[in-house]
């Protein structure tokens, strides 16, 4: 028995299911059903029928090994007992933040042009974050209980420019200060991903062993600040372009260098990155 939803045209489709799968075949069709469980259905209905297949595939002992154990392990699973727990997982626990949220902010209240598509999009988002009912691929998911956190830099428009629905859905107002020296010293040390050991892992491609000193790092967070603080201040961003500048020549020279150990201190930073932050015309365009 498979048992198909249709919202309309039911008996058209079902002449057709029945030439696909052949006129044995029982099918129940069930109207008045929307298009999202009308997809989910014949996904799971279409996904069910081809179980069946096998094919060959020829393969070493060791690839074979470890092919059944993977296969063995999947049946232990129970991917219905999985896919429950952590839709109520997400519904009793889950966190969503919504970042740039200033971008959907109409300017000053006008409602025409582009503005219009924002007031669009900040209803969408509405019914969402006050609690309602979403369909997915691991069922349906209530988002009553799911703590909704949303940032925007607001350097154009304000929070109050978004609609007022959405503004009372997020009752809890917290203005960030601006990076300092400080947090770029720990942003390019701390992580473990940090952009200073992605740049010495990149130098080992080529076989250089490159060392910062913590006069370097320093120096660097305090230009980055600096270059902030006199263009655009584009937070922990900078930090990247300075590093990228850096390193011009080192990564560009790289594989012809003589000395392949490379340590930069503060007297290298300062050589390299002066002259382009005293210059607030030049660091608008290179940093």
């Amino acid at each position: 028995m498979i048992r198909v939803l249709l919202a309309e045209d039911h008996a058209i489709v079902r002449s057709g299911l029945e030439r696909l799968l052949g006129t044995t075949t029982d099918i129940e069709v069930v109207a008045g059903a929307s298009m999202e469980e009308i997809g989910s259905n014949l996904k799971d209905m279409m996904g069910s029928l081809f179980q069946g297949r096998s094919r060959t595939r020829r393969m070493k002992v060791p690839e074979a090994l470890e092919f059944l154990i993977a296969e063995e392990q999947a049946k232990l699973v129970d991917m219905e007992s999985v896919s429950r727990l952590a839709v109520e997982l997400v519904e009793q626990n889950g966190i969503i933040f919504v970042d740039e949220i200033d971008k959907i902010a109409s300017r000053d209240g006008a409602a025409h042009g582009p503005d219009v598509s924002r007031e669009g999009v900040q209803r969408d988002i509405l019914p969402i974050v006050e609690g309602t009912t979403v369909n997915t691929k691991h069922g349906m998911v209530k988002t009553d209980h799911i703590l909704f956190i949303a940032a925007g830099a607001f350097h154009v428009s304000k929070p109050s420019d978004l609609i007022p629905e959405l503004q009372g859905r997020f009752p809890i107002r917290v203005e960030l200060e601006s990076l300092g020296k400080d947090e770029f010293v720990r942003i390019l040390t701390e992580p473990k991903s940090a952009l200073v050991k992605q740049y010495i892992a990149l130098m080992e491609t080529e076989g250089i062993d490159l060392t910062f000193t913590d006069d370097a790092i320093r120096r660097i967070a305090d230009f980055a600040q600096t270059v902030n603080e006199h263009t655009e201040n584009i937070g922990a961003r900078r930090l990247h372009t300075v590093l990228e500048k850096l390193l011009d020549e080192i990564s560009f020279e790289g594989p012809d260098l003589v000395d392949k150990t490379v340590r930069i201190d503060e007297a290298y930073v300062i050589r390299m990155l002066a002259e382009i932050v005293k210059n607030e015309d030049l660091s608008r365009y290179i940093l």
